[in-house]
């Protein structure tokens, strides 16, 4: 069954705004999974803009479904994770000018390093990697030479298509891409831009889908119906139970 992870920075960018406690990222992350989310995603960038290390340590304590700990795959990072055992390190290029992720990993680039430093104390930690990846079909083959157990296909070019025959062209890039990880054995995941107004196409066109993770679509609508409604509402959408 389809799964969604609720990804939780943008309420941690709201309460760093002003450097006061509220509204509580923690607190967010017990609303979604009581509304229906199997899991929280978090992102703990270098330069702490969002997510800080003590939301960390407690969200740790409260999540019950998947604790997916979304990083730049830098010593820090790897440390504080197996640390945590987290369920899943979901390894994501980083740069301190983007705004948000804007791609996936360069896989011929990082595959020397990831098998040499990278994955080895995630996998002796009992982490799960996932690797967040273009739809590519030599990303993915890579991502089977390293053993990791997940990708997680970078949804954003489709999301941010601005005519029928791209998000189409993107949809079949996406499709394809799925079938390929799945046909190796690893678990597809997805994320990226996806919203209430792209999410039922994606949905009908991609196979073989797990887990879905959507942060700032979900923070941004329950500004106006508040987050519980809107995290129950698009996993039901997810888990075709609509």
């Amino acid at each position: 069954m389809r799964k969604l992870l609720v990804n939780i920075d943008h309420v941690a960018t709201i309460r760093n705004a002003r450097g006061e406690t509220v509204p509580d990222p923690v607190r967010a992350a017990r609303v979604a999974e009581k509304a229906g989310a199997a899991g929280i995603v978090f992102h703990l960038r270098e330069d702490r803009r969002h997510i800080r290390d003590e939301d960390v340590y407690r969200l740790r304590e409260v999540i019950q479904g998947v604790f997916d700990f979304e990083m730049a795959a830098t010593d820090e990072m790897i440390r504080f994770c197996t640390q945590l055992k987290a369920d899943l390190a979901t390894l994501v290029p980083e740069s301190r000018e983007e705004l948000t992720t804007e791609g996936g990993l360069n896989m011929e680039k990082v595959k020397p390093d990831f098998q040499d430093r990278v994955f080895p104390p995630l996998k002796e930690a009992g982490v799960a990697i996932s690797l967040f990846i273009d739809p590519n079909p030599k990303d993915i083959e890579i991502a089977a030479e390293l053993g990791a157990e997940v990708v997680e296909l970078h949804t954003g070019t489709y999301a941010n298509a601005t005519d029928f025959e791209q998000k189409n062209r993107e949809l079949e890039r996406l499709r394809k891409a799925a079938v390929q990880a799945h046909d190796f054995g690893i678990q597809v995941n997805a994320g990226h831009g996806l919203n209430f107004e792209n999410i039922h196409d994606f949905l009908k066109s991609v196979p073989h889908l797990k887990e879905i993770s959507i942060g700032h679509a979900l923070i941004a609508d329950a500004l106006f119906n508040g987050l519980e409604n809107t995290v129950r509402r698009m996993a039901d959408i997810i888990t075709d139970n609509h």
